[in-house]
């Protein structure tokens, strides 16, 4: 028996023993528990306020209106590329009342529209029960916001709204209310959620083909002003358009882009975006893909381009002071635009309220709101905000299932328009190679950086300077590890494994970064091939992950994820706060990836004297691997059949619902 015992205590010794200890793959001291500025998002947040200095810059060489409306032009030329640019043909509405719901004063029609061929949009119509024939009243179009029951969200604003003379109409956005695109008829729900689960999914679908979920529900807003055009009971000169939330970004976009709107009352959305970027990731944490239009902070736009875009015309914000959306961004956007009003003698087209409350259109700034919206319409002035009567969700439905894609059999799945999108875009353009695309605008010049030992003081940018934070031997081969510091403020945490009489060098990571004890038998296949070992974690991962679980409000369910996977779902999560950020600043996180390899290489090359440089991955990363072997040309990789080629091309083509969410890359479907 003690022999029996013996033999097994050698065992696990000999297992403890057949990798290298823990402590030999950390380089960085452990990262505290919980939110954290991390060097990651405060390096993100920099080159967010440097990009909006250049903007400020820009507007500052308008002299006169004539300066003003060129600027104008340009941001309406930049909004329209990043949403890939709008259908072009208004085609034919057919639009049908499916019901009509009498109340006091008003009634509700319930509204069902094509806002392109098959695309149908499920809308109420609140319109004022007149004693006057004839009589021409002023619109409002009410985008809804996140909610799962859309438009039936809306209806206390709404019904105060037709109360005051005014026609409404509401709709539900795609992926919400009836109009979910993922809808599990059997089981009679979304297989995600219809608040921003469902946007993310066709949201980051929509990148990858080179547009943006927002084309789609702008257009839908078009084609309901297009339809308030057709009731002889509107004042086709003054049609508004108000909404909270994702409503105020379709409702800020949509008036943008619509020269006919009147006034425009944006509620809980405007917010200098560098602000945004530094605190999504713990106050709103959920993918929502159509508000972080790819370069938005880069091409020199933000939400205050968006104000501006309304110039002349009235336009009010309405702000809550405990929002997600920073109410300091919002003044600052604010005052931005303002001042140009004033400048130009229209002082009294734009006005702001702040309400102490959290992220809601408060009855407070509804009332402002309203008495701002009424000045410009000619209404007579009303400071009380009428009684409304809530009808339950049921009876709201303009479908009979409750749902488009159960009630028309030839209802067509937002992700088929964008698949005929890619098509269509993807015979007109000629498409950049990974390379191209990686060395183009914001390639940070990494091939000419000088390296050097690290003495202590900031980095500047275009210098590597070099840390051995330790070594250690396991059997006969060397563990160096290193912090290359870098960008002013990064730090990359990376391994050299090496064995005297080796001559050739891999690179090797997983899908968590760079190696670990369980990695042991495949990098001690790569030493006895004959090649040394670098490994290092990509920004924002391995050892520089933020030590915290983003929390969805949207989603509980999220938040039951293990660490590992909560980090890096596509829905919520912390990486996904990251990937959004890298778009709003023009350089997608994929591309900052290959950034990391040439960094890594960079280090190799200059102070490890390395040459002969091959890539290896674990399979869920073959496609990183390819991408940096096909963008850093001295790299090659080891085994070429884990990927034959890059896959945004087929996720787009086959209607892929997810995949690793720092491969979004805009427009990867077209790269060869």
């Amino acid at each position: 028996m003690f022999a029996g015992i013996a033999l097994l205590a050698l065992g696990w010794q000999l297992e403890a023993q057949s990798a290298p200890p823990p402590e030999a793959f950390m380089v960085l001291p452990e990262p505290a528990a919980g939110p954290q500025i991390t060097p990651y998002l405060q390096y993100q947040t920099e080159i967010a306020w440097r990009q909006d200095e250049a903007r400020l810059a820009d507007w500052a060489r308008v002299k006169d209106e004539a300066d003003l409306l060129r600027l104008q032009a340009e941001l309406r030329k930049k909004v329209l590329s990043m949403l890939g640019g709008l259908p072009t043909t208004r085609t034919p509405l057919h639009p049908r009342i499916a019901g009509r719901i009498p109340m006091d004063g008003y009634h509700i029609e319930k509204l069902i529209f094509e806002s392109l061929p098959k695309i149908y949009v499920t809308a109420l119509v609140y319109m004022p029960d007149d004693k006057q024939p004839g009589r021409k009243h002023p619109a409002i179009l009410v985008p809804a916001g996140h909610a799962p029951n859309g438009k039936a969200h809306y209806q206390a604003l709404c019904q105060r709204l037709v109360q005051r003379g005014y026609v409404v109409i509401a709709w539900d956005p795609v992926g919400q209310g009836e109009r979910s695109q993922f809808w599990d008829a059997k089981n009679g729900k979304s297989r995600y959620n219809l608040i921003c689960a469902e946007h993310a999914v066709l949201g980051n679908l929509a990148y990858l083909a080179g547009t943006n979920l927002a084309r789609w529900e702008i257009w839908d807003g078009l084609r309901a002003f297009d339809y308030l055009l057709t009731r002889p009971e509107v004042d086709p000169d003054r049609i508004n358009i108000t909404g909270t939330s994702g409503g105020g970004f379709q409702a800020m976009h949509i008036a943008a882009l619509e020269p006919r709107i009147k006034v425009a009352a944006i509620s809980c959305y405007i917010t200098s975006l560098p602000m945004r970027v530094h605190n999504r990731i713990f106050k709103d944490p959920d993918s929502d893909p159509e508000q972080d239009l790819y370069g938005m902070i880069s091409n020199g736009v933000d939400n205050a381009g968006l104000m501006l875009m309304m110039y002349p015309r009235p336009i009010f914000v309405a702000a809550a002071v405990l929002d997600f959306f920073p109410v300091e961004g919002t003044e600052k956007a604010f005052h931005e635009v303002q001042a140009f009003y004033s400048r130009f003698g229209h002082a009294d087209r734009i006005a702001m309220i702040e309400g102490y409350h959290g992220h809601q259109y408060s009855d407070g700034n509804q009332a402002a709101a309203f008495e701002f919206i009424d000045s410009f319409n000619r209404l007579p002035l009303q400071r009380s905000l009428a009684p409304v009567k809530e009808l339950d969700a049921q009876s709201t439905q303009c479908t009979n299932s409750g749902q488009v894609s159960v009630d028309f059999e030839d209802a067509k799945p937002l992700t088929e328009e964008i698949t005929a999108y890619y098509a269509e875009h993807g015979q007109k353009q000629s498409s950049p190679t990974l390379k191209q695309l990686y060395l183009g605008p914001g390639y940070p010049g990494i091939s000419k950086w000088m390296v050097s030992k690290f003495d202590g003081t900031q980095r500047a940018d275009g210098q590597i300077a070099w840390e051995l934070m330790g070594s250690s031997t396991f059997e006969d081969v060397s563990i160096d590890r290193y912090a290359l510091h870098h960008s002013r403020i990064l730090s990359m945490p990376l391994l050299h494994i090496h064995k005297a009489g080796n001559n050739k060098t891999a690179f090797w990571f997983s899908s968590k970064g760079k190696a670990a004890p369980a990695d042991w038998p495949a990098i001690a296949h790569l030493i006895g091939a004959g090649y040394n070992v670098i490994s290092f974690d990509f920004r924002g991962l391995g050892e520089t992950r933020m030590q915290y679980k983003a929390v969805s409000e949207d989603d509980p369910s999220l938040a039951a994820l293990d660490f590992d996977h909560a980090y890096v779902n596509p829905l919520s999560s912390v990486l996904g706060g990251y990937v959004y950020n890298s778009l709003l600043a023009g350089r997608p996180y994929f591309l900052q990836m290959i950034e990391d390899a040439e960094i890594a290489l960079r280090f190799a090359q200059l102070k490890l004297k390395a040459e002969q440089f091959s890539l290896e991955s674990d399979t869920e990363n073959s496609t990183l691997a390819l991408a940096i072997a096909e963008s850093l040309p001295s790299v090659k990789r080891v085994n070429n059949a884990d990927a034959a080629s890059l896959p945004w091309a087929h996720f787009v083509s086959e209607k892929q619902e997810q995949w690793p969410i720092e491969y979004l890359l805009p427009g990867g479907a077209y790269l060869h």
